[in-house]
């Protein structure tokens, strides 16, 4: 490195001292205006460049040991290391990326050899990778055959999980089956477990159409007594209110045995089995007795869920829903019984009917004010509201419309309703025909092997209230606690009626540990004979 002034000293100029190794020619070179110069400026020149030199040679030492030798300027020296200082890349290792995505799109579309053995994790792919020589393209096909792998190992477990879960939830839990017998069992050797329900002074009061009417269909005891408990409990009037439980043969002794020995007065309960209906035969239902009787029905209900189903063309959530579809309850006589309430009261002008998976939490007296404009049905929409997973159901999620007669009735876009909290007025009701509706489309569905829609009771019930329902606020029955774990809990509070539609139930060791309280709540744990079966323990 030299410096070089002019004999006139207006430059000065910086050269390369061995003749070429950035280039051979000069680094830099000042021009010093003549009028302005001096020599103290001269001198705090010179100080300045002493200090930058070493640096400037550090710096071009650098480029000459990497190899950069065909710079010829600082320009150069700066594109070749100002990405280095600034932490950046040179583009090796992009050209490195581009040339591995080339690869693995390549491989994308060949299939991974039957043989190829596939590391068990990652760190064994790595010892693999250091003790064989493997090609790229090797190497992305065994990366791969890994994740296809771990695809299906993770698909298959999520329907296995689906599976058990279907089958926890039809399962009837051994403290409710413990409390069955137990009151079963009460209802032969004690008299005061036999007594009527009601007495017989209250009897008018069971047609008195100035009181609130509910009807609960249930063989689920303890279910059965929270719904009546929440009801009684958040009334404002509960001497108004009238429940009628009904229930199938083999429980009507244990649930009559419960609210025998446990009322809830001044609210009156009775309590029926189908079996004291005279005119609920097989004659008047018959399509209840195909569906219960035909064996391929029963084997859609009760089979093999999985043999005959393709797993790989089917997603899991479409899965949950055909295994919830297949649910034993739907070829009950206590869930198609709602259809019949009209001849189940004939007494009755206006009722509302309850599911066992729900909870009271406020007084549902304003339900009989509101006018349904001559409809039959005041139900809750389930197409709008805040929660898109739970309201977001229209016909096209019930329906195939695939089928002719689907496409030819309905619309897909039409919104649906809940069944689960009703209001239904019998006086309209009977004007229409409804029931004969309702039966109708279930022959067609058995007639075309089950494949006109997917769920249990609602699809043939929106297609025959189609027409005669009237839709009411939201917040009188809040939906999907059964499935929906991300439930909103300032909304449950402020809910009249929670459902917990849904295969979780709050009974169940699969219900939502979150969601639960907001029913335990009403579980009378002092009862003997619930601490005698350890339920909820």
């Amino acid at each position: 490195m030299q410096l070089h002034f002019s004999p006139s000293m207006r430059s000065i100029t910086i050269s390369n001292s061995n003749g070429g190794c950035v280039g051979g020619g000069d680094l830099m070179k000042i021009k010093v205006a003549a009028r302005q110069f001096s020599y103290r400026t001269l001198f705090r020149t010179i100080l300045i460049l002493a200090f930058l030199l070493p640096f400037v040679f550090i710096l071009t030492a650098l480029v000459t040991l990497e190899g950069v030798n065909k710079c010829s300027s600082i320009d150069c020296l700066g594109r070749r290391l100002g990405p280095k200082l600034l932490g950046r890349s040179d583009g090796s290792g992009q050209k490195l990326v581009k040339d591995f995505v080339k690869i693995l799109n390549q491989v994308n579309s060949e299939e991974v050899p039957a043989g190829l053995k596939l590391p068990e994790s990652y760190s064994q792919l790595v010892s693999e990778i250091k003790n064989n020589k493997y090609s790229a393209k090797e190497f992305a096909l065994m990366l791969k055959g890994m994740m296809e792998r771990s695809e299906r190992e993770i698909r298959e477990s999520k329907f296995a999980e689906l599976m058990n879960k279907h089958f926890a939830a039809s399962a009837v839990p051994k403290g409710i089956h413990c409390l069955s017998l137990r009151l079963t069992d009460e209802y032969s050797t004690n008299a005061h477990a036999r007594k009527q329900l009601p007495s017989p002074e209250l009897l008018p009061l069971l047609s008195d159409n100035s009181l609130h009417h509910f009807v609960l269909s249930t063989d689920n005891i303890l279910a059965a007594s929270v719904v009546v408990n929440s009801g009684v409990q958040s009334s404002l009037k509960p001497e108004k209110i009238v429940f009628h439980v009904i229930t199938d043969k083999k429980t009507y002794a244990g649930m009559h045995s419960w609210f025998a020995l446990n009322p809830v007065s001044p609210a009156i309960v009775e309590v029926k089995g189908v079996h004291q209906f005279d005119w609920l035969t097989r004659e008047n239902v018959p399509v209840l007795e195909v569906v219960e009787s035909h064996y391929g029905i029963r084997k859609y209900y009760h089979g093999n869920h999985v043999a005959g189903a393709n797993l790989s063309d089917i997603t899991p959530r479409s899965f949950a829903s055909k295994l919830q579809a297949r649910s034993p309850k739907y070829i009950s006589l206590l869930n198609h019984l709602r259809i019949y309430l009209p001849e189940l009261f004939p007494n009755l002008d206006k009722v509302v009917f309850l599911d066992d998976d729900v909870v009271i939490q406020r007084d549902l007296s304003p339900l009989w004010e509101i006018d349904l404009n001559g409809k039959v049905n005041g139900a809750v929409e389930t197409c709008k509201g805040e929660d898109k997973w739970v309201m977001s159901k229209r016909f096209r999620n019930y329906f195939n419309f695939s089928h002719h007669l689907i496409a030819k009735n309905l619309n897909p876009d039409e919104c649906a309703w809940a069944y689960g909290m009703n209001i239904f007025d019998l006086r309209a009701w009977r004007k229409t025909s409804i029931r004969d509706t309702y039966h109708t489309w279930l022959k067609e569905n058995l007639k075309s092997n089950l494949t006109m829609w997917k769920l249990g009771t609602l699809p043939p019930a929106l297609i025959a209230f189609k027409g005669h329902v009237h839709p009411i606020d939201p917040s009188w029955h809040m939906l999907g606690l059964g499935y929906q774990n991300k439930t909103n809990i300032e909304n449950v509070k402020k809910a009249a009626v929670i459902h917990y539609n849904g295969q979780s139930k709050p009974w169940l060791d699969i219900g939502f540990e979150h969601l639960r309280p907001f029913w335990t709540k009403y579980v009378n744990c002092s009862n003997d004979f619930i601490r005698s079966c350890h339920i909820l323990e």
